[in-house]
């Protein structure tokens, strides 16, 4: 499972992220999207932990807490869903 983190500040870094999730267990992976064109994070992440407990923990805990002075969205990431084709 990975875990959706939204509305992190733009000034968070990937080792941030790493350091807050860490606090609750082994993190395995943590990134954060960049803008293509301006090379600027996108203002979330994803985390991915070594257990499905340890996930779950931190979703609990961190849903709604605020960081960096923003409150954080936390829950289970989706699968990303097709886009049409551009022509």
């Amino acid at each position: 499972m990975t875990i959706y983190v939204g509305n992190l500040s733009y000034d968070a870094t990937e080792d941030d992220l790493t350091q807050v999730f860490a606090e609750y267990g082994t993190v395995k992976s943590a990134t954060m999207p960049t803008d293509r064109e301006t090379g600027r994070v996108r203002g979330f992440g994803f985390v991915e932990m070594k257990s499905n407990e340890e996930e779950e923990n931190a979703i609990t805990q961190l849903d709604g807490a605020q960081w960096m002075g923003r409150n954080l969205r936390v829950n289970k990431a989706r699968p990303k869903e097709p886009r049409g084709n551009r022509f």
